[in-house]
């Protein structure tokens, strides 16, 4: 090949090449968020410690399981995100490596030649001032093409050595929030500083539940049960309309009124959810009922102004007693979850997030794989969530 083609071949190549890591360099989001959801993390271990000590456990344990959840549910996004960061790269590289190959042969070739064949071109004078022209004008190029390469593949490395990183960090975070919840539970079982304005009446609860066929009656009949009535004075809860924190971290699977596979639709909101996340009160409330209900499985059933019930049905834990008046983001329950003991379940949850891991580099991801059905009520009417809470947060 003439040098005057070797040159223009050069020119077509680098015009023509892909450049991967100056997309990188737009999209490094994925994996500093990443490493930052590493770091939220380390500091849940922190706020871990310091809780034992703390006069409130209850409130210190609530903060530090939640940051757990967010830590761990930022970390599985980051990585989803810097995986398919990895593939989008190193696609980019597949699909240009006869063009890559071909450039570097290029290079090659012009690299053995003899200096004053590279100085002195065939057509004479004006042939080598033009060459001289090309290269120079070429120079530039190759050194932005050959940044190109070099920043995609650090980034490559950078990718893959966070992945082998976040297996550590994911067992130790998993463990961490699987014991933080442990000394929850023991925390509100041991509690006594919250007010109560009723004990329930068991036998009078019990004809309740027997009588009520449908949630909608159930609820009829708690708020107009005179043993039951609180009277309580909470904070003026329709001033929170439209700002509401979810109660549980996850994202809305079904919204108000939607058909189910089945064709079956509820008043309310079905919000899926990791397992054993806690879920707690998005207002100062007080606790009406505890306990399974027809076939919503577990349900908590809050007061959290007068005339208004908040309905959280098909939690795994329930926390509390009937009666007691629970601050804004007290917790309420757990998610479902088959984690029955903390060896089982910190084997079997590391499991599922390795598990998650291999996933993600396939280009799949771990979902969440528990629901809970959130239905806020009126004066016994049934009323969109969405006018209420925030928007749900996806994991």
């Amino acid at each position: 090949m003439s040098f005057s083609r070797r040159l223009l071949v050069i020119l077509a190549l680098c015009v023509t090449a892909t450049q991967p890591a100056t997309q990188a360099a737009a999209q490094a989001g994925p994996t500093a968020d990443a490493r930052a959801a590493m770091i939220a993390l380390e500091m849940a271990g922190a706020a871990l410690e310091d809780a034992q000590s703390a006069r409130d456990r209850v409130s210190a344990l609530t903060q530090t399981v939640k940051a757990y959840e967010t830590g761990l549910a930022a970390l599985r996004a980051g990585l989803r995100r810097a995986s398919q960061r990895e593939a989008t790269i190193q696609g980019a590289f597949e699909a240009e490596s006869e063009r890559l190959s071909e450039l570097l042969g290029v290079l090659q070739t012009i690299e053995r030649a003899p200096e004053p064949a590279l100085l002195i071109h065939p057509d004479g004078p004006i042939g080598t001032a033009r060459s001289g022209m090309i290269l120079s004008e070429l120079a530039p190029a190759l050194q932005q093409q050959a940044e190109t390469l070099k920043a995609g593949l650090e980034e490559l490395a950078t990718i893959r050595s966070l992945q082998e990183g976040a297996v550590n960090t994911l067992k130790t975070g998993l463990m961490g929030a699987q014991t933080a919840r442990a000394e929850l539970s023991q925390a509100i079982a041991s509690r006594t500083e919250l007010p109560r304005l009723f004990v329930q009446n068991d036998a009078a609860m019990q004809s309740l539940i027997e009588s009520s066929d449908t949630l909608a009656a159930f609820a009829s009949g708690l708020l107009s049960d005179p043993a039951t009535n609180t009277g309580s004075d909470l904070s003026d809860f329709p001033s929170g309309k439209g700002r509401l924190s979810m109660p549980v971290l996850g994202r809305i699977l079904r919204g108000f009124n939607d058909a189910d596979a089945a064709g079956i639709k509820r008043p309310g909101w079905v919000v899926a959810g990791r397992p054993l996340a806690l879920v707690s009160t998005p207002w100062p409330a007080t606790i009406r009922y505890l306990g399974p209900l027809l076939d919503y499985g577990n349900v908590a059933i809050l007061e959290p102004g007068d005339g208004y019930l908040l309905v959280l049905a098909g939690l795994g834990q329930l926390f509390g007693e009937v009666g007691e008046v629970l601050p804004q983001g007290a917790p309420v329950g757990l998610m479902p979850g088959n984690l029955a003991s903390n060896e089982a379940s910190s084997g079997d949850e590391i499991g599922e997030d390795q598990v998650f891991l291999i996933d993600i580099v396939q280009g799949a991801g771990a979902e969440a794989s528990e629901t809970l059905y959130i239905e806020l009520r009126d004066n016994q009417t049934p009323v969109d969530p969405a006018d209420w809470f925030a928007t749900g947060k996806e994991e």
